[in-house]
Parts: structure tokens; C-alpha cells; sequence
């Protein structure tokens, strides 16, 4: 047993009941909370020999220093536990949740003697109402504009309304209609409140009954050739359907549901939900999330409608929709039925509206996933902040404004291959990105000694020298880059690693890290840097090896470039091909199954 896994409990020490384990760093910090039916068939898991593990998965473990566990009678009180513990504690390899943005409500302060309608970016407890949340703020202003033609509540600031009591003068919105003008005592305070009554209870449930009663007097005004007055109410009747239409009709059972999407892609995900009350819209909302542990479709699932719902909230839906059913599915419809106070069912939709709808969902969940990824990259202010923030945590003379990052990529010590890619003022410059190919290399330093060795001389050669280097590798990757920069003569050059653990940068002749705050732009863009230079290390070896396949299979007699290219299309990578069967080969037009053979052959060997 490794020194990293010394301190693994014994198996036969384990419990095989149900409970929640924890996961410690050396400085007692909880690293993960995590819940399991059969605590030692779950936690043995994890003593499997490293390279097995999930990368991710595989940092954690050899961060932590130990483990505990709670034994538990039930998997619902499992279930239970484990969410106490990841809201008290916080791990940092659990999944977690940040709003992608503040989603702004539509309020109505009845705590107030005359209430106000008014848009607000945050729920605050009372009794002020809140509706939403709307996905823009200027529907929620549309929505108050048509409102306050038929309802005609106060929407001033309290000072604005103090300056109009104490100088007996209305506002303009009074002077238009769109105010009953409380603060010169055109209303009592009771009718004023009947006025809110009215405004809350059509936003709640777009009660078309009152557009019903308002169609009836216009009728009647007409009839009694009071045409002004019919003018009015055809003006409210005209503003309250075309806020009821933007509340759109999606089910026509009146379902009562909320549909979750998540799309998932590396480090991130994104979770939309639509939230539906009498089979109309009355919301939607995202989450980007940060996934530090790999984490299955149900397993997200699971801990979105954990961090949805709690039991304070009074607007439970009557049913869940998602694309997947959550791992614990059982344990999670008695808590939410318990929290709710009556029966709530999660199933997946599989046809019809909702199955539309959820597909919608989805759509919005990729474009999340999208605009988040985006957003960091390409907004000028978090840039400048986390080109800011890396310069103080790395104590650099001056912000790193361009950035070079190394990466080495290899199969199974074959076929060894680098990038560079460059970063100027925190963004790709991708003119300036560069392949390198290596004859051989004893490992992975040797590798980066290589490239870097390269690339100084040529930045001697150019004066083109960066504010910072990048290489994807802790100490001994550092060490070698370091080692190349004095062999070719440049002393002050900042040079850092970013490990793979919990994404520490080491920097040379330093023997502790330096840890960059989770989910802070500076990481955000140290991250970005990296998956940029792996990524396109890994598209150069797959180019090299595709030529090295396509040369192989254009020296085979009866394969010319054009079945070449055609074979690489249907299989759609070298690998594919490689492992092709000869009749997975033979169906292919043009191809026999004599000339199938040969190729299977010939890659075979």
C-alpha cells in the first residue's frame, strides 16, 4: 500500500449498512459528503488503484487523509443527511450551485398601508409578493405597464411618494391613468388595497374572469351609447389579454408541474427549469453548475431538486419532469412529498406537451451551458479582474497581458506531440497557437523539456517573450521548464504549473502552492488556458495519427484516397477503423469482403 493510501481503513472495518461518509483534508476541512446504501461496497470503490480512477475523483482521494462515516437505519434518512451536510459544510468536491444570474420578480409590498408594484432582483421575507421569476426585467415592466391601465395601483418609490403627499401634487402616471393617485387621497387606503388584491390575483392566476366583467360593461356603455366609457374598458379589456397571452397556455389540463433539463459537457453543467401553474408559464430559471467529481445525468438531477426546493417553500408543484429519473428516486419523492405535505410524483414525460416543453428546456439548458462557458471569455471586466488577481496571487511585477500554455499529449508513449496556445489580454489568440512534434521523450518532463527548450530559443531569436508561461503539470513539470529557460539564458521569465489535484499553480523552487479561490475568474481563466492547450495537443496526435492510418491504408492494393477518406468518414475516427470488424468493413459500398480482409489485416498487423 502506497503512502497516499496508508491510511485507507480496513475493509472489514467498514459497515455494510446504510449512512453518509465524509471525506477530511489534512487541515480537517470536509473535502465530500456523500451517501450510500452499502457504505463498504461504496467507499471500497474508491481504494481501487489510482490510475483507475476518475481523474477528478483520483485528486480528491489523494487530498484527503481520512474518513468517517455516519451509520443511518434508512436510505431516505441517508438521503436526508447527506443534504445537511453539503448545505452546512460546503465541500468543495460536491457538486455546487451558483445562479447563472439574478432573476428579477415581480413584486407587490402589501406590508405598505397603500402597496406598490415593482420589479426587485431579490426575495426578502414579509409580506411583500412576489411572482416570477421572469426571465427578462422588461417583461416584468411590460407586464406592470398594461396592469396599471386596469389597476391602477401605486409603483413610486417611497420618497417619490412622500415629496407628492407633502406637496398635495400627483405624478404624471396620475395624470395618464396609470396611478389612482393615493398620495393626494384620491382613493382610501381600502380601496386602494382592493385595487392590489385585484392586481395580485390576475398576475397569480391571469383570471379572465374579470376581463369577462369588463367586456359585460363595455357592452352595456355601448348599448347606452356611452362611448367613452366602452372606449375605456375595450383599452383595459385590450392591456389585460395581451398580458394574459405572454403568459402562454403549454398543458391544457391545468397541470401543475415544474420540468427540469441539464445539459452537461467536462467541468460544467447547466440546469433550466420551467415552472408551471395551471398549465401556463410562470417562470423559468438556470443554474450553472460546478462539477468538480465526474456525476452521472440522474446524479445531477438528484441534487438539483435537493437545492430547488426546501421545506419553507409553500409553491411545491404537484409533479417533477426530467429527462432522467434521479438515483435515489424513491427517498427523493417521500422528502419532497413529506416537505410538500401531500403526494408529489417525479416521472420522465415521453410524449406530448410535456415531453415538448422539457425538450425546450433543454434547448435553453445548452445555450446556458454555452453563455456561461462564453461569458468569462469574452467580458472585458472579468477579464481584467482575473488578469488582476493572478498577477497579486502569483506576485508578479504586471499582469500577465499575454500568456503562453504548453501542454504534452501522447498514446501510451507514442506518438508525442505539444501545443502552445496564447492568451492576449485573457482571450485566445489563436494566430499565435503552435504544434510540435517529438521523435521521443522519456516521459512526460523530458517531453516539456523538449518544447520549451524550442521555444525560448526562438524567443530569443524574436524578442517575443510572454508575461507569463503556463505548463500543465506540477513540480517536476516546473522544474524542467525552469531548467530549459537558464539553459537558454532567460532568467526572468514567470514560469507556473497547474496540477491536476484541486487545480494548484506551482511555481519554481516553491514548495507549497499557490490555491486560487474556487469559481473566481482567475481560475476560470488558468482552466480555460489549459483545456485550450490539451485540447488542441489532442486534435494535433489525432491528426498525426489519422495520416498515419490514411498512409497505411493508401499502400493497400485497391484502397485509393478516395476510399480512404470514405472509410474514415463512416467510421469517423482512425481508432474506429482500427477496431472495425471485417464485416463492419465489408458492408461498406465499393468494399468486399476479400478487400475487407485485407484491411482488417493490415491494421491488425
Amino acid at each position: 500500500m502506497t503512502a497516499t493510501r496508508s491510511w485507507f481503513p480496513n475493509t472489514e472495518s467498514i459497515p455494510i449498512d446504510p449512512g453518509v461518509y465524509r471525506w477530511y483534508d489534512e487541515h480537517d476541512r470536509i473535502l465530500y459528503v456523500g451517501k450510500a446504501k452499502n457504505l463498504r461496497s461504496r467507499l471500497t470503490s474508491y481504494f481501487a488503484k489510482p490510475e483507475a480512477l476518475h481523474e477528478r475523483t483520483r485528486r480528491m482521494v489523494q487530498t484527503a487523509v481520512r474518513i468517517d462515516w455516519t451509520i443511518v437505519k434508512t436510505e431516505f434518512e441517508a438521503l436526508q443527511l447527506e443534504f445537511t451536510w453539503i448545505k452546512q459544510f460546503n465541500p468543495p468536491f460536491n457538486v455546487q450551485f451558483r445562479d447563472d444570474k439574478s432573476y428579477p420578480y415581480l413584486a407587490i409590498s402589501f406590508e405598505e398601508e397603500f402597496p406598490r408594484v415593482f420589479s426587485t432582483r431579490s426575495r426578502r421575507p414579509g409580506k411583500t409578493k412576489y411572482f416570477g421569476p421572469y426571465t427578462q426585467a422588461w417583461a416584468i415592466r411590460e407586464t406592470i405597464d398594461g396592469l396599471l391601465k386596469v389597476f391602477p395601483i401605486r409603483s413610486c418609490s417611497k420618497s417619490t411618494f412622500d415629496i407628492a403627499e407633502r406637496s398635495n401634487r400627483p405624478c404624471l402616471l396620475a395624470e395618464i391613468g396609470k396611478c389612482s393617485a393615493p398620495c393626494v387621497g384620491r382613493i382610501s387606503s381600502d380601496d386602494h388595497r382592493q385595487l392590489a388584491n385585484r392586481f395580485s390575483s390576475f398576475v397569480s392566476g391571469a383570471d379572465t374572469s374579470y376581463i369577462s366583467s369588463l367586456r359585460e360593461k363595455m357592452n352595456e356603455a355601448s348599448e347606452l351609447e356611452q362611448y367613452e366609457l366602452a372606449a375605456k374598458f375595450r383599452d383595459q379589456i385590450n392591456a389585460l389579454e395581451a398580458v394574459s397571452a405572454k403568459s402562454a397556455v403549454v398543458f391544457e389540463d391545468n397541470t401543475s408541474a415544474d420540468v427540469y433539463a441539464v445539459a452537461m459537457d467536462g467541468y460544467t453543467a447547466a440546469v433550466n427549469m420551467f415552472k408551471v401553474r395551471d398549465g401556463r408559464i410562470r417562470g423559468a430559471k438556470g443554474w450553472v453548475v460546478d462539477l468538480e467529481l465526474e456525476r452521472s445525468l440522474p446524479e445531477i438531477i438528484e441534487y438539483t431538486l435537493q437545492n430547488s426546493y426546501s421545506a419553507e417553500d409553500d409553491d411545491f408543484p404537484r409533479e417533477v419532469i426530467v429527462q432522467e429519473l434521479p438515483t435515489d428516486l424513491t427517498e427523493i419523492e417521500q422528502w419532497l412529498s413529506n416537505a410538500k405535505g401531500s403526494k408529489l410524483s417525479i416521472r420522465v414525460a415521453m410524449r406530448g406537451d410535456k415531453k415538448s416543453l422539457l425538450e425546450t428546456a433543454l434547448t435553453n439548458a445548452e445555450h446556458s451551458l454555452r453563455n456561461a462557458k462564453l461569458k468569462r471569455a469574452t467580458d472585458f471586466t472579468s477579464r481584467s479582474v482575473a488578469l488582476s488577481n493572478l498577477q497579486d496571487a502569483l506576485g508578479l511585477e504586471k499582469a500577465p497581458l499575454k500568456i503562453e500554455c504548453f501542454d504534452v499529449s501522447h498514446l501510451a508513449g507514442t506518438g508525442i506531440v505539444a501545443s502552445k496556445v496564447v492568451f492576449v489580454d485573457g482571450r485566445p489568440q489563436k494566430d499565435l497557437y503552435r504544434r510540435y512534434s517529438l521523435a521521443s521523450a522519456t516521459d512526460d518532463t523530458d517531453a516539456m523539456n523538449q518544447v520549451l527548450s524550442r521555444r525560448f530559443k526562438s524567443m530569443l531569436e524574436d524578442d517575443a517573450k510572454p508575461d507569463l508561461i503556463v505548463v500543465d503539470g506540477a513540480g517536476p513539470q516546473v522544474t524542467a521548464a525552469s531548467k530549459a529557460a537558464i539553459s537558454a539564458g532567460i532568467h526572468d521569465l514567470p514560469i507556473v504549473g497547474i496540477a491536476k489535484r484541486l487545480e494548484e499553480l506551482w511555481q519554481p523552487a516553491n514548495p507549497f502552492p499557490v490555491i486560487l479561490p474556487r469559481a473566481s475568474d482567475e481560475l476560470y481563466l488558468v482552466q480555460h488556458l489549459r483545456d485550450e492547450a490539451h485540447r488542441f495537443a489532442i486534435g494535433h496526435q489525432r491528426l498525426k495519427r489519422k495520416a498515419t492510418i490514411a498512409s497505411i491504408l493508401e499502400e493497400i492494393p485497391g484502397l485509393g484516397p478516395n476510399r480512404v477518406r470514405m472509410l474514415l468518414k463512416h467510421f469517423g475516427s482512425a481508432v474506429r477503423v482500427r477496431q472495425a470488424s471485417v464485416e463492419e468493413l465489408s458492408d461498406i459500398p465499393g468494399i468486399g469482403s476479400s478487400l475487407a480482409q485485407t484491411i482488417h489485416n493490415a491494421l491488425e498487423n
